[in-house]
């Protein structure tokens, strides 16, 4: 697998992956402004459960039905220029939401949700395309720690998008508030016009989309252990989305905050995440990352389930606070780790197809949950959402242990990277 990568590596790859990290930076940032700006709006003039978490489905949907055929074209087609067509389809779509809020006294909410939705499809092609993309820019070795740097842009994007978003909802109409987004594009797509992406064996090919995500399905299944742990995550996302999404609401209407709180509490868990992420980019290299998976289930699922048990009140956001905190910095150790396992799993040529279905199985029941959490919040409280994400986390958590194969997933792996590394030892001795 990674002979062929290590062969398309570039030169000073370093200085090419920064250039691939400072454009995503810039662009996610102010794409984030934007997103966190939309949300508040929403919640400002609607105060409803339910439209937060219809919105919240807009953005998951197309995850769900069009990763799988996305991966083949991901596989098979210049990636830069898939980064660049959908930076730039995203800004259009942000110019004609900000005309549209500039000549109408307010913007119509299905032009919103459209934006949202067409926001959601772009994502749904950048984020297997940015996770094939890595393995080809970095040498193996470096993989769980250049994944850990990637955490850490993601991670300083929720930083700063909330409270500068917050700040600038505040003095910006959204009309121009929008912008932001074709302001992104631009130094998003200027700096990836520096950066190197080497071509795989399969780009080029012919695309049968059925027949190659059938493939990376199968090729998913086959690796047992993976399948499992795929799955656990589902079941933890059907479970955790719907407070997730309620977020703005938890801290607004439960704890009576204001909108500068909302943005508070999203910088608070990405501080977290940051911190997490740095130690991942610094110090990455367990014999079994499985283990600070496990314990990422552990922490997340006690922080989220207390949080809900928090009185409505002030001193109760301060609590809220400081768990979130605690739970950003867990989070990282199950999306950085898993990642970086996935992508030494399988074969760059592959990798778009299978990330696809995975992408695609980690949201699909997402939107179930999210179609009676705004229902089920409004009747019986945003805060018993949070209990029950959190108790259900635990119980993913502990599903996990109770398997061999996901358990010790990444055991089994190490041995077949060094068995491989191995062979290809001996196969360049004896052909010199």
């Amino acid at each position: 697998m990674n002979k062929e990568s290590d062969s398309t590596t570039p030169p000073k790859w370093r200085r090419n992956l920064y250039f691939f990290l400072a454009g995503q930076f810039l662009s996610g940032i102010t794409s984030m402004i934007v997103q966190y700006s939309i949300v508040w709006y929403l919640t400002k003039v609607t105060g409803s459960a339910t439209v937060l978490s219809f919105s919240t489905l807009l953005g998951m949907i197309p995850m769900v039905v069009l990763s799988p055929f996305v991966g083949p074209i991901v596989d098979r087609r210049n990636k830069k220029i898939l980064l660049i067509v959908t930076d730039v389809i995203v800004a259009l779509f942000a110019l004609l939401l900000s005309i549209t809020g500039t000549i109408s006294p307010e913007f119509p909410l299905w032009l919103v949700f459209v934006s949202l939705f067409v926001r959601a499809v772009a994502q749904t092609f950048q984020m297997p395309i940015i996770q094939s993309i890595l393995p080809t820019m970095v040498p193996e070795e470096e993989l769980t720690k250049v994944n850990g740097q990637l955490g850490m842009v993601q991670s300083a994007n929720y930083i700063i998008a909330p409270a500068l978003g917050a700040f600038l909802f505040s003095v910006i109409p959204m009309n121009w508030l929008i912008l932001f987004d074709v302001l992104g594009a631009i130094l998003g797509v200027g700096l990836l016009l520096f950066v190197t992406i080497p071509q795989v064996v399969s780009e080029g090919e012919s695309i049968h989309i059925l027949a190659d995500s059938n493939f990376g399905l199968q090729k998913l299944i086959e690796n047992k252990g993976l399948w499992y742990i795929t799955l656990i995550g589902s079941a933890f996302m059907l479970i955790f989305m719907p407070a997730a999404s309620l977020y703005p609401l938890m801290t607004m209407e439960y704890f009576k905050g204001t909108v500068g709180q909302a943005g508070l509490i999203e910088v608070i868990y990405a501080t977290g995440m940051l911190g997490g992420g740095a130690v991942i980019g610094l110090f990455g290299k367990w014999k079994n990352r499985m283990r600070p998976i496990l314990f990422a289930y552990l922490v997340i699922g006690i922080t989220i389930g207390w949080s809900g048990l928090l009185p409505g009140t002030q001193k109760g956001f301060v609590a809220f606070l400081i768990l979130n905190a605690i739970a950003g910095f867990a989070t990282p150790y199950f999306n950085t780790l898993l990642m970086a396992m996935i992508q030494q799993s399988y074969e760059p040529k592959y990798l778009g197809r299978v990330m696809g279905v995975i992408n695609s199985l980690m949201s699909i029941t997402g939107p179930v949950g999210l179609m009676f959490a705004g229902p089920i919040a409004d009747a019986i409280g945003v805060e018993k959402m949070f209990m029950i994400a959190g108790i259900g986390t635990l119980i993913c958590g502990l599903i996990n242990v109770s398997i061999p194969k996901a358990r010790n997933y990444d055991v089994e792996l190490q041995k077949r990277i060094a068995l491989r590394n191995e062979q290809e030892r001996v196969f360049d001795e004896s052909s010199q």
